[in-house]
């Protein structure tokens, strides 16, 4: 198996709520990584943060942390390493998967899979809010603002093709009509009800696996039952529940094809009695071989 290689990205400016710039810090001081800390073929060697010096604005410090990240995880996978990036806001997904597009070098993309209550796919001239952490979707398709559509490189890092997005339960109708006119897959809340979550789950990994190159996994945790998780920027109700993900995501340990994960959007101010942090950490262990899960 390939080592696994965490970074954070403390990125809190992209969403109104800044809270979940502390997210790294307090999964990696909480009781429940503890386990995780310790063990052999995980390393956290560095935390990237926001840096005013290089601009004042949402906009500039979020491309900042992003062109960094996109570094870090390129070089993380150039390692023969397993990056898995803590965030923050979900912004960072632009620099996450600009690293790994940037890894696989020109005319390659990932497929990725993307759990999230919300769709991300909001562009400048679309948003409600003028949040960044609505946008990162959309930006990795190649439309946006241009600093952060071209993080890593001019173009768009992912293939509308081999993209799917699990879980969605609220979003805008500018942001469906957007996703629908790109072909990206969506499976929202109504489906996997429908389906069930394993079926979904089975055709999602399916799509994202075509990708010539490997596939990656972006989760959001406000995807779960805020019930559940409430320690997230954006609650939604009704739900993911977490023992389903839990399990599928442990099926794919030794998946030779899969480039990067992400978990994004803690955030500690709003968690009750750990279960957030306890989660995050349990979906890590998810990559890790077996005896890793903190709630073992």
């Amino acid at each position: 198996m390939k080592p696994v290689h965490i970074i954070g990205a403390a990125s809190g400016v992209g969403a109104p709520d800044h809270g979940c710039a502390k997210g790294p810090w307090a999964l990696q001081h909480s009781h429940a990584f503890r386990h995780i800390a310790h063990h052999p073929r995980v390393t956290w060697q560095e935390t990237l943060y926001a840096r005013p010096s290089h601009g004042d604005t949402p906009l500039a410090l979020v491309h900042d942390l992003c062109e960094r990240l996109c570094v870090d995880v390129r070089d993380a996978l150039a390692a023969g390493t397993l990056p898995v990036v803590v965030g923050g806001d979900h912004s960072c997904a632009i620099g996450t998967w600009s690293g790994v597009h940037a890894f696989l070098g020109e005319g390659q993309a990932p497929g990725l899979l993307w759990l999230d209550a919300h769709m991300d796919s909001h562009t400048p001239e679309t948003t409600y809010s003028g949040a960044i952490h609505g946008m990162p979707l959309a930006c990795l398709l190649g439309v946006g603002d241009r600093r952060l559509v071209e993080v890593g490189g001019a173009g768009p890092k992912l293939r509308p093709e081999h993209t799917v997005l699990l879980g969605v339960r609220s979003y805008e109708p500018e942001e469906a009509e957007f996703l629908e006119r790109m072909g990206v897959r969506v499976m929202a809340a109504h489906e996997l009800s429908r389906r069930g979550f394993d079926a979904c789950f089975a055709e999602a990994l399916e799509v994202v696996r075509q990708a010539a190159g490997g596939f990656g996994i972006s989760i959001d945790l406000d995807v779960f039952e805020p019930r559940r998780v409430p320690g997230v920027g954006s609650a939604e109700p009704c739900g993911l529940q977490p023992e389903p993900v839990l399990a599928s995501l442990a099926g794919l340990r030794m998946a030779p094809d899969l480039l990067a994960v992400e978990i994004t959007e803690f955030n500690p101010d709003r968690d009750i009695g750990g279960r957030t942090a306890a989660l995050l950490s349990s979906l890590i262990a998810s990559f890790l071989p077996l005896g890793g899960d903190p709630q073992q």
